[in-house]
């Protein structure tokens, strides 16, 4: 089992920065790639981010996170971080960490993770 830990959100204005950490340490699960998920109240959850944890070339972006938010991990392959930068009011959500135990053959659904975090609530403020 693996279980996904999120830290790092809170209230920022708009045009501020959060950097979220996605911590995994411990369990016999294994990890092929971890992601970024985001859910408002009422909507769906949104594909935000992903790494692959064996290649950090390979990471893909939501179109609204390109440019402005940056994916990366630790060398022990058991931390994911998530760099938020030029925070917008409607970036606000809860933000999930999921692991995938093998290659994901479509990184942006969830359906494709098997483990997942409780989230953390980022909050942009106009």
């Amino acid at each position: 089992q693996v279980q996904p830990v999120e830290s790092g959100g809170g209230l920022v204005q708009a045009g501020g920065s959060l950097r979220l950490t996605c911590t995994t340490a411990g369990g016999s699960g294994r990890r092929h790639g971890m992601a970024w998920f985001r859910q408002s109240p009422g909507k769906e959850r949104d594909f935000v981010s992903f790494i692959n944890l064996f290649d950090d070339n390979m990471k893909y972006y939501a179109d609204f996170a390109r440019g402005r938010f940056t994916i990366s991990r630790d060398n022990a392959k058991t931390t994911a971080y998530l760099q938020m930068n030029n925070l917008k009011p409607e970036d606000t959500a809860t933000y999930y960490c999921a692991v995938a135990s093998a290659r994901p053959r479509d990184a942006s659904r969830a359906r494709e993770y098997d483990y997942w975090g409780q989230g953390t609530q980022v909050t942009v403020s106009s």
